[in-house]
């Protein structure tokens, strides 16, 4: 439930909008209070009398309220909320919130917000696949924003179905879930080992064999911890993504500089989540000159330190450790060996079978193996994932 919870609802210049009503129905009924911020566009889709006699609050679309000199502070609207939402929300208001272009009150607003934001985008197909779009969203989520885009009906490339607004129930879901999690503090004084990204193995200055991990769900579970009030130590492979507040990074590019720093910090946490794409193998030379076209050649590799071993064979009977496992066949076989074979607690399943799943996307499909059994969850966005796989690793630090 979301009683006492204060909530600033933005709207833009959609046809979804007409959804917004019943969303902040479902918001009231659940016991939030709701200030609903509505850019000129969004006025065009739904009166600010309907959404004044839903909230009981007059709707703040302009900076001066009268010509008097009254004004609506954006400021005072920041400090107020627990969260703001802005559903719709169109592409242009994306482009605008990703760049500061603070042209109209829910735009100033946002950028005044000192609580947490969820967007819920609502476009064409077209415009939300457009890369322009596709950039400003990666841009938003750098700064810890919360993208709500529907879960099914997804193609290969993970976008159908994205473009339109996520139905307002779900919605709700999401920001009780969001709620939930934030009141959380079960890691209150551990200290946490994340590995993330992938590694790049150099062939020559201007080669390397690497892979396609993006680093996302590193970097959503280390936010994960570092909110339910874990020290986070996040060691990165080489990823173009914000570190998440308050989280300690070092970063690394090798599987060698991620093994080094691995064992230089596993000795004082509590827990380790090796979530990192590690290269398995490297070039047993490497060229101090670029490579010339001179037709086939030969590239001899070596194997890499096995990170999870090594800690493995280190951890103490106080210490979780949780491991993952991309497979592309008899998944279930391949993880539970891995779970044994690397002395782990936790082992997390993925699957590239998984259409819209793991590398370089924003939502995963997960199972966790522990020596008990197994826990198998739907696609979901890889920040409430995190959540999944952090409850997991809680449980097993409170048997130690």
């Amino acid at each position: 439930m979301l009683e006492g919870k204060k909530i600033v609802i933005g709207i833009t210049g959609s046809i979804a909008a007409y959804k917004t009503c019943t969303l902040i129905r479902l918001l009231i009924k659940r016991g939030a209070e709701v200030q609903v911020v509505i850019t000129p566009a969004g006025k065009e889709f739904v009166t600010p009398i309907t959404l004044s006699a839903l909230t009981h609050k007059p709707v703040v679309s302009d900076f001066f309220s009268q010509r008097d000199g009254t004004w609506h502070s954006h400021v005072d609207l920041g400090l107020w909320a627990d969260l703001m939402l802005i559903a719709p929300c169109t592409a242009s208001s994306i482009g605008k919130m990703a760049h500061g272009v603070a042209d109209n009150m829910l735009i100033t607003t946002y950028l005044s917000m000192k609580a947490p934001v969820m967007i819920a985008p609502a476009m064409d197909l077209d415009m939300y696949a457009h890369p322009s779009t596709q950039h400003n969203l990666e841009i938003l989520r750098s700064y810890g924003n919360h993208i709500i885009t529907p879960q099914s009906g997804f193609l290969a490339s993970g976008l159908e179905g994205k473009g339109r607004m996520e139905e307002p129930e779900v919605i709700v879901e999401r920001v009780e879930a969001f709620f939930a999690r934030q009141e959380k503090r079960d890691l209150e004084g551990k200290r946490v080992l994340i590995t993330a990204g992938p590694t790049y193995e150099k062939i020559d200055p201007v080669r390397f064999i690497g892979n396609y991990s993006s680093g996302k769900m590193g970097f959503s579970l280390a936010a994960e911890c570092q909110r339910r009030g874990a020290d986070v130590q996040l060691i990165a492979g080489p990823v173009s993504l914000a570190t998440p507040a308050g989280v300690t990074r070092t970063d690394v590019e090798s599987c060698s500089e991620m093994h080094e720093a691995a064992l230089r910090l596993f000795g004082q946490a509590d827990a380790a989540i090796l979530c990192a794409a590690v290269a398995d193998y490297r070039p047993s030379e490497q060229s101090d000159t670029k490579i010339k076209r001179k037709g086939a050649i030969t590239l001899e590799l070596t194997p890499n330190p096995d990170i999870a071993r090594d800690l493995g064979l280190q951890k103490r009977s106080d210490q979780v450790m949780v491991g993952f496992a991309l497979e592309t066949n008899a998944e279930e076989q391949h993880a539970l060996e891995k779970l044994e074979k690397k002395n782990l607690d936790l082992i997390v399943l993925n699957s590239l079978r998984n259409e819209g799943t793991c590398f370089r996307s924003d939502d995963n499909q997960i199972v966790i193996y522990s020596r008990e059994g197994k826990q198998a969850y739907g696609k979901k966005p890889k920040s409430e994932v995190a959540a999944d796989i952090v409850d997991a690793m809680v449980r097993e630090l409170q048997k130690k």
